[in-house]
């Protein structure tokens, strides 16, 4: 392993005992800026709570580059951070998403310095919140709105999606659907309607709503809660309802199909109320897009075949505004959300080569964008 690659899951190890929960990012926050100074970087915090460093290009004019990673997770400051580390693997909640990522903006900003590659624009390495869960890309939308059309692209690492392009968001609706009754004594007054039977209910006519193979839409129940005892007749209670599907007219098909299913479940005594607790835009570039083509090429000059994609990611933000964004893998791995979470350390030297070769030569795309518009 190289001295670079050594530091970069040296330093992945260090971000990955900070806990970071959405909404919980600014300890791991607070600790990226730090490294980022110590490297010489000019710094800055926005008011999402994204951190901002910036390496300073050779012509003030050029278009600048942004590179970014998510710092949140989905564990809570209740899990235990333990991290296996092996001859070939790291493992512990959060090392692939998105720990190594984070550390993946250092390891460019080391390999760069390394090879004296200086870029003609501004090289931005943000690390940003609130990917994760009900977050709902707002992190990210603050990058966007302070960027915009400036930059040459948007450049978004995931930890283990290495060979994988995504040039697609995949467009999520979500909902807090909530039930509440009169409650009451399961002896005395039985027959009453319940909270917890109602949703009980409605959670099934939810799971039998046909859904299209192609496009591929999904629907899936991540939490139920309620009730207040074994011997009372449930008052309240809730579900929480994600819906995905490649196409934005199929998903608010089915969206408008369990808001009419909410709307039938209220009767004399039963309230229902659906609340949209997160909307993830969707948007691509064409596989023929330039940025998408020099991506491929990235990965076939490392001998990888390269598979394109579609996810919820951090670049369904400026996809969705018609921006050029993909996604990109540093190494392989599993258990993604799952405390037994690992990757793979090989394959971090082809991740981070691609992305070296990727950054090098981005600025090539101003010239194919302006073959293609003429």
């Amino acid at each position: 392993m190289s001295e670079v690659l050594a530091r970069l899951v040296d330093l992945a190890v260090e971000i990955q005992q900070i806990p970071a929960p959405t909404f919980q990012e600014a300890e791991r926050a607070a600790f990226v800026r730090a490294r980022f100074e110590a490297e010489g970087l000019p710094t800055q915090r926005d008011r999402a709570g994204n951190v901002y460093a910036c390496l300073r290009g050779t012509r003030r004019a050029a278009r600048p580059l942004v590179v970014s990673a998510h710092l949140d997770t989905v564990f809570p400051p209740s899990v235990a951070l333990t991290l296996r580390r092996e001859a070939e693997r790291l493992a512990g909640p959060g090392i692939g998403d998105n720990t190594i990522g984070v550390a993946g903006l250092f390891g460019l900003l080391w390999e760069l310095r390394r090879r004296r590659l200086r870029l003609p624009g501004d090289l931005w390495l943000v690390a940003n919140v609130c990917e994760e869960g009900l977050g709902d890309l707002r992190g990210m939308q603050a990058v966007v709105e302070r960027f915009g059309e400036r930059p040459l692209a948007y450049l978004v690492l995931e930890g283990m999606a290495l060979g994988q392009i995504y040039h697609r968001g995949l467009g999520v609706r979500r909902y807090r659907i909530a039930v509440r009754t009169a409650g009451g004594h399961s002896w005395i007054d039985s027959g009453a309607p319940s909270a917890v039977h109602e949703l009980a209910a409605l959670a099934t006519r939810l799971t039998a709503l046909p859904l299209p193979a192609e496009p591929r839409t999904t629907l899936n129940i991540g939490v139920i809660a309620g009730g207040t005892s074994v011997n009372t007749i449930a008052a309240e209670a809730s579900l929480e309802l994600d819906l995905r599907s490649e196409s934005p007219a199929a998903l608010q098909s089915l969206a408008e199909q369990v808001e009419a299913l909410c709307a039938s479940a209220r009767r004399s005594g039963v309230t229902v109320e659906a609340e949209t607790i997160g909307a993830r835009p969707a948007g691509e570039i064409p596989a023929s897009h330039p940025l998408v083509r020099l991506a491929q090429a990235a990965l076939q000059n490392l001998g990888l075949q390269p598979r394109l994609n579609i996810g919820s990611t951090d670049a369904n933000l400026p996809l969705s505004r018609g921006l050029p964004a993909i996604t990109l893998g540093l190494t392989t791995g599993g258990g993604a959300h799952t405390v037994h979470e690992y990757i793979h350390l090989p394959p971090l030297e082809q991740g981070l080569e691609q992305l070296l070769w990727l950054v090098e030569r981005v600025g090539d795309l101003r010239r194919d964008q302006g073959r293609q518009a003429g």
